[in-house]
């Protein structure tokens, strides 16, 4: 069996000894420069998934771990051997060697979840066979009163533009006999944790939404930060605020405090049996730095009133 290894730490353009202040800084660079919203190329929405993607499992120093533990085994760019052991992981008998193609990912998190189990003959034990429902990699005899398989769970990480308009993504299932396309349809609306079951195949994906530079996703709300200048929160104002879809006015009362949250109905993740999320907007009051005499002048009359 073999795939193409996903260096993680290639995608984010770090050393595989990198600090996670350096990853994180690394992840914020890529994903500014890849957001869709700012790059128009045809695989900017791909990509800037892929970065979300390698981020959440280096960021974890347990996944990282884990991760890292293959690196014996695999020369990027070439077909990635798993480690002894995994024979098992789909069981029954073989006369071809199978290969998955459904992303390196799904493999990663496949196999650190432990579903690999024994299997007896004519008998599945799970993993890549029940995982593509293909029924065996083609030499597995009949079986007699087979009992129905539960589905196998894998992750797919997107973005969170992804999340919020819905997309179709292309997953390729493939053996060494068969290649199999499937159009994966993700409703706009799908939160962090959402399922997603391929019947057919006997799968279920697990949506996990990548991180965003400007955005925080909680449930189907959403968190930005504003900055304003203490005019503007003293007197009140009316700023622009990025949202999913595109920029807006909000109000800012006068009297604002720094940390206060202000609130945009609906402008959070849609909901198809209900009401939108919202987005809440954390405003930041930044100090006045290279004040002018006349500024100067009036801040130290204001300070002689209060």
């Amino acid at each position: 069996m073999a795939l193409k290894f996903e260096d993680y730490y290639k995608v984010l353009g770090v050393s595989r000894n990198a600090t996670g202040e350096e990853i994180q800084k690394a992840y914020r660079v890529l994903a500014r420069k890849h957001h869709p919203d700012v790059n128009k190329a045809p695989d900017a929405e791909e990509r800037f998934a892929k970065i979300g993607e390698a981020y959440e499992v280096l960021k974890d120093p347990e996944k990282r771990r884990k991760y890292d533990t293959l690196g014996e085994n695999w020369k990027h760019g070439q077909d990635f051997r798993p480690p002894p052991g995994f024979e098992g992981f789909g069981g029954g008998q073989r006369t071809g060697s199978g290969s998955f193609q459904g992303g390196f990912h799904d493999f990663f998190e496949a196999f650190f979840q432990q579903q690999m189990g024994g299997a007896g003959r004519g008998r599945s034990a799970g993993g890549f066979e029940d995982l593509f429902g293909q029924g065996g990699f083609g030499g597995g005899g009949p079986r007699a009163q087979a009992r129905p398989r539960p589905a196998q769970e894998s992750e797919l990480t997107i973005g969170l533009n992804e999340a919020y308009a819905g997309s179709t993504r292309q997953l390729t299932l493939s053996t060494s006999e068969v290649s199999k396309s499937i159009d994966l349809r993700i409703p706009p609306g799908t939160t962090d944790g959402t399922k997603i079951r391929l019947r057919d195949e006997n799968l279920v994906l697990r949506i996990r939404v990548g991180r965003h530079p400007d955005f925080e996703l909680m449930g189907r709300n959403l968190t930005t930060t504003l900055r304003i200048r203490p005019w503007q929160a003293a007197l009140g104002d009316k700023a622009e605020v990025k949202t999913l879809d595109g920029p807006v006015d909000l109000t800012i009362p006068a009297g604002t405090s720094s940390g206060q949250r202000l609130r945009l109905r609906g402008r959070g993740l849609p909901n198809p049996k209900g009401d939108a999320g919202d987005l809440f907007v954390r405003v930041l009051i930044e100090p006045e730095k290279d004040l002018s005499a006349e500024a100067r002048s009036l801040y130290e009359r204001l300070r002689d009133l209060s």
